[in-house]
């Protein structure tokens, strides 16, 4: 058999072809991963920064200012000093539950992002079932604490973990209540639909209004489930030291103090998404669809995209300055006020709107 040279150069261009096929391939794979992963890190490290400077502020001191220009390196210095530090581990406690909590809890919450749509087809995964999977996801986090406490064994860790637990299990079924609600009036449970679904009528068309009730009880269970002031129990420094993070040093522990901001930004973010119109204008899109292309259908210019990410994150970082203040407005609660105000207040509440968003969607019918 006679294998001609014109051959075997068709053979390897061929190869070659389908080799640079499946590299670009990964490639758009990587970018869109890479890029996400590169823009939370800058954010957690904005809201470090904005949380020191706002806490000055409050407090009327000064605050970070020698690591770089208005202390704007302050989080990488102190994210270098954990690095650098020992990592112990409990003599007596289980070093494998204690090893994976911290991991558990921040991969949880990363992959949090994936559904989150930062524009008009900004968004990792445009999934159906988008809200419920965050839902769904976040929930894993708290096992992870709870893991963290038991394999501490230290009687301190062990009560911030159950608190942690006790705690996510009380707000989290009023959380998904209000974000059934928003599904009944989007029809959906994409994040995108969602957003989609308040683009008409500009300010007024967004899921604020329609839902007054919902947001508010979304806003105080999600910064529940982020454990912040006034709800941070599990970690309440006059009761147990540091909680579930007692028995941490080094990169541990640094992990935890990322997790905390992750699940903040997180938060902010689906409070966006669902109640304030995502990447939304406040102005209706028939004004703006020419001029910025945010609101078409089919496609979204990389101006209007740019435009898109950048509302979404400017009402992001409105809501975080909103729970930063709350931080040092408001005192910490007892266990006993933080279970009543989820079961006996939060709870029906997100039942009775949810029976009347179901009745006016019926009604519409």
């Amino acid at each position: 058999m006679i294998i001609y040279t014109t051959e075997i150069q068709d053979i390897n261009s061929f190869s070659r072809l389908e080799s640079l096929k499946e590299f670009y391939g990964i490639l758009w794979v990587l970018v869109p991963i890479l890029t996400l992963v590169l823009g939370i890190t800058i954010g957690v490290l904005v809201i470090v920064w904005l949380e020191r400077e706002i806490s000055a502020g409050i407090q009327q001191r000064i605050g970070p200012e020698y690591a770089g220009p208005l202390g704007v390196l302050q989080a990488i210095a102190d994210g270098t000093k954990l690095l650098f530090k020992e990592n112990l581990l409990p003599s007596r406690g289980n070093t494998h539950l204690f090893s994976i909590g911290p991991s558990i809890s921040v991969i949880s919450i990363l992959v949090s992002y994936l559904v989150i749509p930062f524009g008009y087809n900004f968004v990792l995964a445009d999934l159906n079932i988008g809200v419920f999977l965050w839902i769904a996801i976040s929930s894993i986090a708290p096992v992870g604490l709870l893991m963290s406490g038991y394999g501490s064994n230290n009687k301190y860790s062990f009560l911030g973990g159950l608190r942690a637990a006790a705690q996510s299990i009380s707000y989290e079924i009023p959380l998904t209540l209000c974000v059934l609600s928003i599904s009944l009036l989007s029809n959906s449970l994409s994040t995108v639909d969602i957003v989609d679904s308040q683009s008409k009528y500009g300010f007024w068309g967004w899921n604020l209004w329609r839902q007054p009730i919902g947001f508010i009880v979304f806003l105080i269970s999600s910064l529940a489930e982020c454990e912040r002031l006034p709800f941070d129990l599990p970690e309440a420094e006059e009761e147990l030291v540091a909680g579930y993070q007692t028995e941490y040093s080094g990169i541990r522990f640094g992990l935890f103090y990322i997790a905390s901001y992750l699940n903040l930004l997180v938060s902010s973010l689906f409070v966006t998404v669902l109640y304030l119109g995502g990447w939304n204008t406040p102005t209706p899109y028939i004004f703006v669809s020419e001029l910025f292309e945010i609101n078409k259908n089919k496609t979204c210019g990389v101006f209007g995209t740019t435009i898109g990410i950048f509302i979404t994150l400017a009402k992001t970082y409105f809501f975080l300055f909103i729970s930063i203040t709350t931080r040092w407005t408001l005192p910490r609660l007892r266990m006993d006020q933080l279970l009543n105000l989820g079961w006996k207040f939060l709870l029906p509440i997100s039942l009775g709107n949810l029976l009347l968003t179901t009745s006016s969607q019926l009604l519409s019918l």
